[in-house]
């Protein structure tokens, strides 16, 4: 198998026994078998086919903000998205920008260009590819408003684009989540704006980050999804789970919803808290959370 990886990546590309800690936004995880970093669609259309051929586990990795990874590891081929895979391009009031490039980048970008909309995923940490998967958004706004189209490759390797109507978004949600299709590009659509107010905006959105949110903490954002008619967090709090604590893993103090490494937590510590916290909330309030982070590896 490895043979033929190095007739498509480069040696210098490809990492064996890397600590995922390295690449995830919790800073914890075991070892991943063999990291690759990807720089054009051609080395992934020539990879994703051989691997599923072959039946070789494989997870494509984003920025690493809504991921936790088991202490023992992955037994598997991570795929990570290079430089090349993160350019982000303007024409018009339109942004295009590969998947590997942050919500971040490309909401500071729209700002530059004087383009609004996309000012509530200034302070989101993920990428564009993951954010579209998932449906991101915070305040009021989510990727479902802006998507134009996603430009996806199957499993066999096979480019498709899909549109915002086929792209079914839901909440942190979408058509293609639960399908083996990776995304490769996503066209935005927003509308000219006044600089100044979208760059007002985007100060005003991370004020209220930094006065709510643990952020000074490695953590993975929102730990839970919201339930229909409830908020995790007030539902976590009113189960007297504030502050509750597993090895270095915490429910932050400053905001419940959040599952934070106070500096030395393991990933089963973790993925404890968050257990526990279900269990809590389930008992007392008969509600079910459900976690938005996924789990990798062995734990």
């Amino acid at each position: 198998m490895y043979d033929y990886i190095k007739t498509v990546i480069p040696r210098e590309r490809i990492i064996f026994h890397e600590p995922m800690s390295k690449h995830t936004t919790f800073r914890v995880g075991g070892e991943a078998e063999c990291l690759i970093t990807i720089q054009s669609e051609e080395e992934l259309g020539k990879l994703i086919p051989y691997l599923n051929q072959i039946e070789q586990d494989y997870f494509i990795l984003g920025n690493g903000s809504n991921l936790l990874v088991g202490d023992k590891g992955y037994r598997g081929i991570v795929l990570k998205f290079g430089e090349q895979m993160e350019q982000i391009r303007v024409e018009g009031t339109r942004i295009t920008a590969k998947a590997g490039a942050l919500l971040a980048q490309a909401a500071a970008v729209a700002k530059e260009n004087s383009l609004t909309g996309l000012e509530f995923a200034a302070g989101i940490p993920g990428s564009i590819g993951g954010g579209v998967v998932m449906n991101a958004g915070a305040y009021d706004g989510e990727m479902k408003m802006v998507v134009e189209s996603v430009r996806g490759m199957d499993s066999e390797g096979q480019i498709l684009t899909l549109d915002n109507d086929t792209m079914e978004f839901g909440y942190r949600t979408s058509a293609i989540k639960y399908r083996p299709i990776v995304v490769l590009e996503v066209a935005l659509q927003l509308s000219q704006g006044e600089k100044s107010q979208i760059a007002g905006r985007m100060e005003e959105l991370a004020q209220l980050r930094k006065s709510k949110q643990p952020l000074e903490y490695p953590s993975a954002g929102s730990t839970f999804k919201r339930p229909e008619g409830y908020y995790a967090g007030k539902l976590i709090m009113d189960a007297g789970m504030r502050g509750y604590r597993i090895g270095g893993a915490q429910v932050s103090d400053k905001h419940c919803g959040f599952v934070i490494n106070t500096g030395k937590a393991t990933a089963a510590d973790i993925r404890e808290v968050i257990e526990e916290v279900q269990e809590r909330v389930k008992e007392r309030f008969h509600v079910s959370l459900e976690p938005e982070v996924v789990f990798l590896g062995d734990f």
